[in-house]
Order: structure tokens, then C-alpha cells, then sequence
């Protein structure tokens, strides 16, 4: 199952602000900081790490 990163990123957003409650400052922050991650360099070696799972 594909799922494009924006929803993904929604709906990890949502479910942290509902279950931990953390300030929204944070939730932004993290975010943003794995979204840009994601479009970055280390992409390949996060790619490889996340698919090397059993």
C-alpha cells in the first residue's frame, strides 16, 4: 500500500496532538524537520533502513 507523505504526515500529526497532547510548536517542528528529511540526502539510507524490516 503506497501512501503519499502528506497524509501520512496529517495523520501522524493528529493522532500525536490527540493522544500525547504536546504543544503545537513541537508537533509543527517535527514535522517539518521529517519532511524535509525525507527530501534529503539521507533519504536513500532512511528508505533502506525502513524497507530492510522483515
Amino acid at each position: 500500500m503506497n501512501v503519499p507523505l502528506w497524509l501520512a504526515l496529517i495523520v501522524v500529526g493528529y493522532l500525536g496532538i490527540k493522544l500525547i497532547r504536546p504543544p503545537w510548536w513541537l508537533v509543527a517542528v517535527l514535522l517539518l524537520g521529517g519532511y524535509l528529511l525525507a527530501d534529503s540526502l539521507l533519504a536513500p539510507v532512511i528508505d533502506t533502513a525502513v524497507k530492510s524490516r522483515p
